[in-house]
């Protein structure tokens, strides 16, 4: 019998090596505590226990499952919220109360609920793996979609009726090209820390719509892409994160609170149950998964989440729907490698991360990406992880790694987030490696976008190198063009990037809003500019209130009057064309 040799926190020994492989998922103790082979030698074998190991004594026995750590995916996933190993938290809080207990092997998924299942193929029907054999509406929002194992192929040979089904009810029987059969339920396993099989990557060429002016036009994220969002305390990550889960145009939102406090993520578990879907109008939660390992949850398990999550986010792109990964915060799962690597006596590398932690984060963020499927759809996995370097240093080695696998950096600025302007995403360290390409898609909104967007690149750029010259001898001795630049930067950041969550037509804005709203400046500048050059002096313009109006244009014009604008365009023509006619 296989038992328990060595306890040390999340890490247990067993004497035994021959019973165990690489990655096989075991149950520790009397408990039945889930773990995870991590390592085996000639003399020990190495597991990563899932769950609180205290009361763990030697001698306990060690059962080997045969086979490696797997999510449960079928029809219950959406509008649930689980911790890092899949374990549904309500059904564990009706068990054990607001403290989760270990060991307490609840199946993942409701295997009471009925669900109304269309059976979509026939008997002699030959499926291959991702073909799709029944439907069964998951939420309002969201129809699942039970797909044939990536691995297996074969002929159907029984199909149920249309009817009301149980997730573990058998709807399915197919013939192997073996001559096995194999049952189907509505569920299926699959290993966490494999990557799901795709027919082929597709290039990212369609941006994520977040409806925030910042990134939509200054920072783009595509569908299928990857981002990071480094920022110290205090300069609103997780607000960030908040604000894109309830706004992006993703179908799915799996939403990972990786070793955050514990009332964050309890004011998340509470807003998201508030909010309403501006799509749909239905609660926010019918298209929500929620992974919540808190700060005093198990370390090890901090480290399964983020594998967790990605796998529920593969099974669902699989289907053809587009999801947004949140995951809050990356930091705090590096700081779980960091120990258990501790606890395993590895060699520390920078600041005692181990060796292999770029490795890891790279085999997270490529995990991302927009795909067509074994099925011929077309899904994404867009990945957007939140960063916490200490003291807001990002040459640290989680920021600086995560730096080289993501194509979007959205740099959170303390000053910024300090002054209230939110997001605080600071426009000069931040970049987009999607901005080119998603051109295409942003000139079929309009022909003008990408160069208005350039325009107001520049602006900002120019002010940066401007405002060395004013710290060093004032704005006085500027002339009037370049103070022009500056007042003309002062309505980007405070009228353009600057958002108020709180504000019925500022929380969300549509893309065209936003080009308008470019427009607008733009336009100011260039016939500012205009009339600066024929001799009108800067202050007789600023006298006209054009710079101040385009600052609180965001709140003067809603979303849905949008011909307010030409009244603005008209004004700012007819005034300086009047300053400069006089």
């Amino acid at each position: 019998m296989n038992t328990i040799y060595s306890i040390n926190g999340p890490v247990v020994k067993s004497a035994c090596t021959k019973d165990f492989s690489m990655l096989e998922m075991v149950l520790v103790g009397d408990r039945r505590l889930i773990g995870e082979v991590i390592g085996i030698t000639d003399e020990l074998t190495t597991i990563q226990v899932y769950e609180e190991t205290a009361g763990l004594k030697v001698g306990e026995p060690i059962i080997g499952t045969g086979a490696p750590v797997c999510a449960n995916l079928g029809p219950g996933i959406i509008s649930n919220i689980f911790d890092g190993i899949e374990r549904p938290l309500r059904d564990m809080t009706k068990l054990t109360g607001a403290f989760v207990t270990e060991g307490s092997g609840l199946f993942s998924l409701d295997t009471e609920r009925e669900f109304d299942v269309a059976i979509t193929v026939k008997v002699g029907d030959k499926l291959k793996g991702g073909d799709i054999y029944c439907t069964a509406p998951e939420t309002p929002l969201i129809t699942h979609k039970c797909m044939i194992p990536p691995d297996m192929s074969g002929e159907v040979v029984y199909a149920a009726r249309n009817g009301k089904y149980k997730v573990n009810d058998i709807v399915l029987k197919l013939k192997l090209e073996n001559g096995d059969i194999k049952q189907l339920s509505l569920v299926q396993k699959w290993p966490i820390k494999r990557p799901r099989p795709i027919k082929k990557h597709l290039r990212a060429t369609v941006p994520l719509i977040t409806g925030q002016r910042v990134i939509d036009t200054i920072i783009p994220i595509a569908k299928g892409g990857t981002a990071a969002i480094p920022g110290g305390f205090g300069t609103g990550k997780t607000m960030t994160q908040h604000q894109l889960a309830k706004w992006c145009d993703a179908d799915i939102i799996v939403y990972i609170g990786c070793g955050e406090r514990g009332n964050e993520m309890t004011q998340v578990l509470e807003e998201f149950a508030e909010l309403t879907d501006p799509k749909s109008g239905r609660p926010l939660t019918d298209r929500t998964v929620l992974i919540a390992n808190t700060s005093n949850m198990p370390v090890a398990a901090r480290e399964a989440s983020i594998y967790t999550g990605i796998t529920l986010a593969e099974y669902y792109r699989d289907m053809g729907y587009h999801i947004a990964i949140m995951a809050d915060s990356t930091s705090r799962w590096a700081e779980a490698l960091r120990e258990i690597s501790g606890r395993l006596e590895e060699m520390p590398a920078e600041e005692g991360f181990p060796a292999y932690l770029p490795s890891r984060l790279a085999e997270f963020y490529e995990r991302a990406g927009y795909v067509e499927t074994l099925n011929g759809k077309e899904g994404s996995v867009t990945i957007i992880g939140a960063v916490s370097p200490q003291g807001s240093d990002f040459s640290e080695p989680v920021t600086q790694n995560t730096k080289r696998f993501v194509r979007c950096f959205w740099a959170l600025d303390k000053s910024l987030a300090y002054a209230r302007h939110y997001p605080a995403i600071d426009w000069n360290s931040s970049y987009s490696e999607y901005a080119e390409e998603l051109a295409d898609y942003f000139n079929s909104v309009s022909p003008d976008f990408t160069e208005l967007r350039h325009e107001l690149s520049y602006i900002l750029s120019e002010e940066n190198k401007l405002m060395e010259i004013v710290k060093l001898i004032g704005a006085d001795v500027l002339p009037d063009d370049q103070k022009l630049t500056i007042e003309t930067a002062r309505i980007v950041r405070v009228g353009f990037l600057q958002q108020n969550a709180y504000h019925k037509d500022d929380t969300y804005v549509p893309l065209e809003k936003q080009r308008l709203m470019m427009k607008v400046i733009v336009d100011l500048y260039k016939k500012a500019l205009s009339a600066i050059r024929a001799g009108v002096p800067l202050s007789d313009i600023k006298a006209l209130g054009l710079f101040d109006k385009a600052v609180k244009m965001k709140y003067d014009i809603p979303n849905d009057k949008l011909s307010m604008f030409d009244d603005y365009f008209k004004e700012i023509e007819e005034k300086i064309d009047a300053l400069s006619i006089s």
